[in-house]
Protein backbone atom coordinates (compact mmCIF):
# COMPACT_ATOMS: atom_id res chain seq x y z
CA UNK A 1 0.00 0.00 0.00
CA UNK A 2 1.44 3.57 -0.82
CA UNK A 3 1.51 6.11 1.69
CA UNK A 4 -0.46 9.14 1.56
CA UNK A 5 3.15 10.91 1.98
CA UNK A 6 4.09 9.08 -1.05
CA UNK A 7 1.28 9.81 -2.76
CA UNK A 8 1.09 13.24 -3.26
CA UNK A 9 4.62 13.01 -3.54
CA UNK A 10 4.66 11.39 -6.53
CA UNK A 11 1.61 13.66 -7.88
CA UNK A 12 3.63 16.78 -6.96
CA UNK A 13 6.56 15.34 -9.24
CA UNK A 14 4.54 14.24 -12.32
CA UNK A 15 2.63 17.66 -12.12
CA UNK A 16 6.18 19.82 -11.98
CA UNK A 17 7.45 17.24 -15.00
CA UNK A 18 4.77 17.79 -17.05
CA UNK A 19 4.58 21.51 -16.48
CA UNK A 20 8.40 21.63 -16.98
CA UNK A 21 7.82 19.51 -20.58
CA UNK A 22 5.26 21.98 -21.35
CA UNK A 23 7.28 24.83 -20.40
CA UNK A 24 9.84 23.74 -22.32
CA UNK A 25 7.48 22.66 -25.41
CA UNK A 26 6.05 26.19 -25.27
CA UNK A 27 9.30 28.03 -25.39
CA UNK A 28 10.12 25.93 -28.53
CA UNK A 29 7.14 26.96 -29.83
CA UNK A 30 7.85 30.40 -28.99
CA UNK A 31 11.21 30.45 -30.56
CA UNK A 32 10.16 28.78 -33.39
CA UNK A 33 7.29 31.89 -34.50
CA UNK A 34 10.66 33.99 -34.01
CA UNK A 35 12.85 32.97 -36.79
CA UNK A 36 15.06 36.21 -37.86
CA UNK A 37 14.05 37.22 -41.15
CA UNK A 38 17.33 39.33 -43.07
CA UNK A 39 16.08 41.23 -46.02
CA UNK A 40 19.28 41.42 -48.57
CA UNK A 41 18.77 43.94 -51.40
CA UNK A 42 21.46 44.65 -54.21
CA UNK A 43 21.10 44.78 -58.21
CA UNK A 44 22.29 41.22 -59.19
CA UNK A 45 23.75 37.77 -57.44
CA UNK A 46 27.44 37.92 -57.12
CA UNK A 47 30.49 36.03 -55.92
CA UNK A 48 29.66 38.78 -53.19
CA UNK A 49 26.44 37.09 -52.50
CA UNK A 50 28.25 33.72 -52.32
CA UNK A 51 29.94 35.38 -49.50
CA UNK A 52 27.17 36.55 -47.87
CA UNK A 53 25.48 32.62 -47.42
CA UNK A 54 29.52 31.80 -46.04
CA UNK A 55 29.18 33.91 -43.41
CA UNK A 56 25.72 32.53 -42.52
CA UNK A 57 27.02 28.78 -42.83
CA UNK A 58 30.16 29.64 -40.45
CA UNK A 59 28.03 31.03 -37.95
CA UNK A 60 25.46 28.24 -37.66
CA UNK A 61 22.45 29.87 -39.76
CA UNK A 62 20.66 27.58 -42.26
CA UNK A 63 18.48 28.98 -44.43
CA UNK A 64 14.50 28.32 -43.75
CA UNK A 65 15.67 26.91 -40.50
CA UNK A 66 17.01 29.16 -38.19
CA UNK A 67 17.12 32.18 -40.38
CA UNK A 68 15.01 32.97 -43.48
CA UNK A 69 16.37 35.68 -45.86
CA UNK A 70 14.83 37.91 -48.57
CA UNK A 71 16.47 37.99 -51.40
CA UNK A 72 15.61 40.86 -53.44
CA UNK A 73 17.68 42.15 -56.94
CA UNK A 74 16.86 45.26 -59.12
CA UNK A 75 18.31 42.46 -62.00
CA UNK A 76 20.21 45.70 -63.71
CA UNK A 77 17.24 48.18 -63.04
CA UNK A 78 18.86 50.16 -60.41
CA UNK A 79 15.35 52.28 -60.57
CA UNK A 80 13.94 49.47 -59.22
CA UNK A 81 15.88 49.81 -55.56
CA UNK A 82 13.85 52.12 -53.78
CA UNK A 83 10.32 49.86 -54.37
CA UNK A 84 12.20 46.74 -53.32
CA UNK A 85 13.61 48.41 -50.15
CA UNK A 86 9.96 50.02 -49.06
CA UNK A 87 8.51 45.75 -49.74
CA UNK A 88 11.61 44.88 -47.37
CA UNK A 89 10.01 47.55 -44.87
CA UNK A 90 6.65 46.20 -44.92
CA UNK A 91 7.51 42.32 -44.84
CA UNK A 92 9.15 43.88 -41.16
CA UNK A 93 12.53 42.37 -41.31
CA UNK A 94 14.83 42.05 -38.82
CA UNK A 95 17.59 43.62 -40.35
CA UNK A 96 18.49 44.89 -43.97
CA UNK A 97 21.57 43.89 -45.37
CA UNK A 98 22.45 47.05 -48.06
CA UNK A 99 25.80 46.08 -49.26
CA UNK A 100 27.11 48.90 -50.97
CA UNK A 101 25.68 52.91 -51.08
CA UNK A 102 23.72 52.83 -53.78
CA UNK A 103 21.67 49.89 -52.19
CA UNK A 104 22.01 51.79 -48.14
CA UNK A 105 20.55 55.01 -49.69
CA UNK A 106 17.14 53.35 -50.79
CA UNK A 107 17.04 51.64 -47.19
CA UNK A 108 18.12 53.96 -45.16
CA UNK A 109 15.32 56.39 -47.00
CA UNK A 110 12.43 53.89 -46.23
CA UNK A 111 13.53 53.27 -42.92
CA UNK A 112 15.27 54.59 -39.79
CA UNK A 113 14.52 51.96 -37.38
CA UNK A 114 15.42 48.80 -39.42
CA UNK A 115 18.73 47.73 -38.83
CA UNK A 116 20.98 48.22 -42.09
CA UNK A 117 24.27 46.74 -42.33
CA UNK A 118 26.57 47.60 -45.08
CA UNK A 119 29.73 45.62 -46.25
CA UNK A 120 31.09 47.55 -49.61
CA UNK A 121 31.18 51.37 -48.78
CA UNK A 122 33.78 53.68 -49.22
CA UNK A 123 33.00 56.24 -47.06
CA UNK A 124 30.53 55.72 -44.85
CA UNK A 125 31.34 59.46 -43.06
CA UNK A 126 31.28 60.92 -46.08
CA UNK A 127 28.13 59.04 -47.58
CA UNK A 128 26.29 60.10 -44.00
CA UNK A 129 25.77 56.59 -43.26
CA UNK A 130 27.62 56.93 -39.81
CA UNK A 131 28.75 59.89 -37.62
CA UNK A 132 32.06 58.26 -37.39
CA UNK A 133 33.73 54.57 -37.98
CA UNK A 134 33.94 54.07 -34.16
CA UNK A 135 30.12 55.23 -32.92
CA UNK A 136 28.35 54.81 -36.19
CA UNK A 137 24.93 56.02 -34.31
CA UNK A 138 21.86 55.42 -36.20
CA UNK A 139 20.60 52.43 -37.66
CA UNK A 140 23.42 51.34 -39.89
CA UNK A 141 27.01 49.91 -39.75
CA UNK A 142 29.13 47.78 -41.37
CA UNK A 143 32.42 47.40 -43.04
CA UNK A 144 34.00 49.81 -45.42
CA UNK A 145 35.81 48.55 -48.76
CA UNK A 146 38.06 51.98 -48.81
CA UNK A 147 37.28 51.65 -52.58
CA UNK A 148 37.66 55.16 -53.21
CA UNK A 149 41.14 55.07 -51.41
CA UNK A 150 42.31 52.45 -53.49
CA UNK A 151 41.56 54.06 -57.03
CA UNK A 152 44.99 55.62 -56.97
CA UNK A 153 46.50 52.15 -56.47
CA UNK A 154 44.04 50.76 -59.26
CA UNK A 155 45.54 53.78 -61.67
CA UNK A 156 49.34 53.19 -60.52
CA UNK A 157 48.60 49.66 -61.44
CA UNK A 158 47.41 49.98 -64.75
CA UNK A 159 50.34 52.02 -65.47
CA UNK A 160 52.92 50.11 -64.26
CA UNK A 161 51.34 47.24 -66.28
CA UNK A 162 51.29 49.40 -69.55
CA UNK A 163 54.27 52.18 -68.78
CA UNK A 164 53.40 53.85 -72.09
CA UNK A 165 49.61 54.77 -71.23
CA UNK A 166 49.65 58.20 -70.74
CA UNK A 167 45.81 58.84 -71.40
CA UNK A 168 43.23 56.90 -69.40
CA UNK A 169 39.30 57.49 -69.81
CA UNK A 170 37.15 57.46 -66.66
CA UNK A 171 33.82 55.56 -67.13
CA UNK A 172 30.72 56.54 -64.76
CA UNK A 173 27.30 56.69 -64.40
CA UNK A 174 26.13 60.36 -64.70
CA UNK A 175 23.54 59.36 -62.41
CA UNK A 176 26.21 58.41 -59.33
CA UNK A 177 29.40 60.40 -60.17
CA UNK A 178 29.28 62.44 -56.93
CA UNK A 179 29.55 58.87 -55.25
CA UNK A 180 32.54 57.09 -57.49
CA UNK A 181 36.60 57.48 -57.10
CA UNK A 182 37.18 60.25 -59.41
CA UNK A 183 38.39 62.60 -57.48
CA UNK A 184 40.85 60.22 -55.96
CA UNK A 185 41.64 58.97 -59.89
CA UNK A 186 42.20 62.19 -60.95
CA UNK A 187 44.61 63.09 -58.33
CA UNK A 188 46.32 60.10 -58.86
CA UNK A 189 46.49 60.85 -62.80
CA UNK A 190 48.42 64.18 -61.89
CA UNK A 191 50.66 62.60 -59.74
CA UNK A 192 51.48 59.83 -62.52
CA UNK A 193 51.25 62.19 -65.75
CA UNK A 194 48.58 60.89 -66.95
CA UNK A 195 45.72 63.27 -68.72
CA UNK A 196 42.47 61.78 -67.42
CA UNK A 197 39.05 62.21 -69.31
CA UNK A 198 35.51 61.17 -67.63
CA UNK A 199 33.08 59.77 -69.95
CA UNK A 200 29.30 59.41 -68.52
CA UNK A 201 26.82 56.82 -69.85
CA UNK A 202 22.42 57.18 -68.81
CA UNK A 203 22.02 54.02 -68.87
CA UNK A 204 24.35 51.14 -69.12
CA UNK A 205 22.00 49.04 -70.47
CA UNK A 206 21.65 51.08 -73.33
CA UNK A 207 23.64 49.32 -76.14
CA UNK A 208 24.06 52.23 -78.48
CA UNK A 209 24.94 55.00 -75.51
CA UNK A 210 27.66 52.54 -74.06
CA UNK A 211 29.54 51.71 -77.61
CA UNK A 212 28.94 55.60 -78.45
CA UNK A 213 31.02 56.14 -75.34
CA UNK A 214 33.47 53.46 -75.69
CA UNK A 215 34.30 54.80 -79.77
CA UNK A 216 34.50 58.47 -78.24
CA UNK A 217 36.98 57.24 -76.00
CA UNK A 218 39.26 55.58 -78.66
CA UNK A 219 38.89 58.81 -81.40
CA UNK A 220 39.87 60.92 -78.12
CA UNK A 221 42.97 58.98 -77.83
CA UNK A 222 42.56 57.05 -74.79
CA UNK A 223 45.08 54.07 -74.15
CA UNK A 224 43.33 52.81 -71.16
CA UNK A 225 39.82 52.62 -69.49
CA UNK A 226 38.83 52.71 -65.61
CA UNK A 227 35.78 51.92 -64.68
CA UNK A 228 34.35 53.72 -61.61
CA UNK A 229 32.84 50.29 -59.76
CA UNK A 230 28.96 51.68 -59.85
CA UNK A 231 26.35 47.96 -59.94
CA UNK A 232 24.81 49.10 -63.31
CA UNK A 233 28.32 48.31 -64.70
CA UNK A 234 28.78 45.48 -62.71
CA UNK A 235 25.22 43.93 -64.21
CA UNK A 236 27.12 44.71 -67.64
CA UNK A 237 30.21 43.62 -67.11
CA UNK A 238 30.83 41.55 -69.89
CA UNK A 239 29.42 43.59 -72.79
CA UNK A 240 31.46 46.46 -71.19
CA UNK A 241 34.34 43.78 -71.34
CA UNK A 242 33.48 43.09 -74.97
CA UNK A 243 33.48 46.94 -75.90
CA UNK A 244 36.76 47.56 -74.41
CA UNK A 245 38.42 44.72 -75.89
CA UNK A 246 37.00 46.22 -79.45
CA UNK A 247 38.36 48.98 -79.36
CA UNK A 248 41.67 48.33 -77.85
CA UNK A 249 41.49 49.72 -74.44
CA UNK A 250 43.10 47.64 -71.92
CA UNK A 251 39.81 47.24 -69.05
CA UNK A 252 40.87 48.17 -65.20
CA UNK A 253 37.85 47.57 -62.97
CA UNK A 254 37.23 47.69 -59.13
CA UNK A 255 35.08 44.52 -59.66
CA UNK A 256 37.23 41.24 -59.51
CA UNK A 257 34.37 39.27 -61.41
CA UNK A 258 35.58 42.37 -64.34
CA UNK A 259 38.44 40.29 -65.62
CA UNK A 260 36.46 36.37 -65.55
CA UNK A 261 34.05 38.33 -67.96
CA UNK A 262 37.22 39.38 -70.32
CA UNK A 263 38.49 42.65 -68.86
CA UNK A 264 41.97 43.52 -68.61
CA UNK A 265 43.08 44.04 -64.57
CA UNK A 266 40.95 44.70 -61.60
CA UNK A 267 42.30 45.30 -57.93
CA UNK A 268 39.89 45.69 -55.07
CA UNK A 269 39.17 44.53 -51.33
CA UNK A 270 37.87 41.05 -51.17
CA UNK A 271 34.23 41.66 -51.88
CA UNK A 272 32.79 37.80 -50.70
CA UNK A 273 35.69 38.64 -47.51
CA UNK A 274 33.75 41.49 -46.57
CA UNK A 275 30.31 39.95 -47.62
CA UNK A 276 31.29 36.69 -44.97
CA UNK A 277 32.54 39.29 -42.38
CA UNK A 278 29.00 40.97 -42.31
CA UNK A 279 27.37 38.43 -40.96
CA UNK A 280 28.85 38.60 -37.70
CA UNK A 281 27.23 42.44 -37.41
CA UNK A 282 23.75 40.42 -38.63
CA UNK A 283 24.60 37.98 -35.81
CA UNK A 284 25.62 40.66 -33.28
CA UNK A 285 22.67 43.12 -34.00
CA UNK A 286 20.11 39.49 -33.82
CA UNK A 287 21.61 38.82 -30.21
CA UNK A 288 20.62 42.47 -29.01
CA UNK A 289 23.83 44.84 -30.17
CA UNK A 290 22.83 48.25 -31.38
CA UNK A 291 23.84 48.92 -34.66
CA UNK A 292 25.12 52.76 -33.46
CA UNK A 293 27.86 50.86 -31.47
CA UNK A 294 28.99 48.77 -33.97
CA UNK A 295 32.07 50.13 -35.32
CA UNK A 296 32.86 49.60 -38.98
CA UNK A 297 35.73 47.53 -39.96
CA UNK A 298 37.96 47.74 -43.01
CA UNK A 299 38.81 45.03 -45.39
CA UNK A 300 41.69 42.66 -44.89
CA UNK A 301 42.23 40.75 -47.82
CA UNK A 302 42.95 42.64 -51.49
CA UNK A 303 43.13 40.91 -54.97
CA UNK A 304 44.76 41.56 -58.52
CA UNK A 305 43.23 39.85 -60.76
CA UNK A 306 44.75 39.93 -64.42
CA UNK A 307 43.21 38.78 -67.59
CA UNK A 308 46.39 37.19 -69.81
CA UNK A 309 43.72 36.12 -72.77
CA UNK A 310 42.34 39.92 -72.91
CA UNK A 311 46.31 41.24 -72.65
CA UNK A 312 47.15 38.90 -75.56
CA UNK A 313 44.61 39.84 -77.14
CA UNK A 314 45.47 43.55 -77.11
CA UNK A 315 49.21 42.68 -77.85
CA UNK A 316 50.02 43.44 -74.78
CA UNK A 317 52.66 42.00 -72.60
CA UNK A 318 53.02 42.22 -68.99
CA UNK A 319 55.93 43.40 -66.90
CA UNK A 320 56.85 40.14 -64.30
CA UNK A 321 57.24 42.98 -61.42
CA UNK A 322 53.33 43.25 -62.27
CA UNK A 323 52.40 39.96 -62.82
CA UNK A 324 54.18 38.34 -59.61
CA UNK A 325 51.80 40.52 -57.61
CA UNK A 326 48.75 39.04 -59.20
CA UNK A 327 46.66 37.31 -56.56
CA UNK A 328 44.62 35.55 -59.84
CA UNK A 329 45.80 35.31 -63.45
CA UNK A 330 43.23 33.63 -66.11
CA UNK A 331 45.22 32.13 -69.10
Amino acid sequence: MISRRRFITGVVLAVTHLGATASAQEYKAQQAGKVPRIGFLANVRSPATEGFQQGLRELGYVEGQNIIVEWRFAEGQVERLPGLAAELVRLQVDIIVAPNPFYVEPARHATKTIPIVFALVSDPVGAGFVQSLARPGGNITGLSNISNELAAKRLELLKEALPRVNRVAFLTDSRVLGATPFRETEIAARALQVQLEVFTVRDARDAKEMDNAFDSMAKRGARGVIESGTPAFYAQRREIAALALKNRLPLMSAWGESPEAGGFMSYSASLPDLMRRSVAYVDKILKGAKPGDLPVEQPTKFELVINLKTAKALGLTIPLSVLGRADHVIE
